[in-house]
């Protein structure tokens, strides 16, 4: 689909008037034929308004999720609505980089786990023999 407005360099604002007259400007002859048969019938205007809505929403996802045709589809009739991407970080790139964080803190935890793991149990093996050596000399525990 092409981007009329863009094609014939009007807005999609713009009235009647303003469409006619760059439509009768127009060099191009299919692209005018084109214009014609959209912009001459009210109701047909209305229709592609919401489909260039739709697609010029679509385009600007797919500008947003750095999805952006190749050098050869430069200046085609199907680049008209694909905008360059906006280099604003996608959710799906925000969320692999939170997911590549969490995986990096786990695999380091398990890294260290062994040392403070054998560290733990003769800490709390030394802090039980202490206090059992303490009550036996202050006679607290019977023989």
């Amino acid at each position: 689909m092409r981007d009329l407005y863009q094609r014939l360099a009007v807005s999609p604002e713009a009235n009647d008037q303003e469409i006619s007259q760059a439509v009768a400007s127009c060099q191009h002859s299919a692209l005018r034929q084109d214009a014609e048969a959209v912009f001459a019938v009210a109701e047909r205007r209305e229709t592609y308004d919401t489909l260039h809505d739709t697609v010029s929403d679509i385009g600007r996802l797919r500008a947003r999720l750095g999805l952006s045709h190749g050098p050869h589809w430069q200046g085609d009739v199907a680049n008209d609505f694909s905008l360059p991407p906006d280099h604003a970080i996608a959710r799906h790139d925000e969320l692999v980089d939170r997911v590549s964080h969490a995986v990096s803190l786990y695999n380091r935890w398990r890294r260290l786990r062994g040392p403070w793991l054998l560290i733990a149990v003769f800490a709390a093996g030394a802090g039980i023999g202490i206090a059992l050596g303490l009550a036996l000399c202050l006679g607290l525990l019977p023989m």
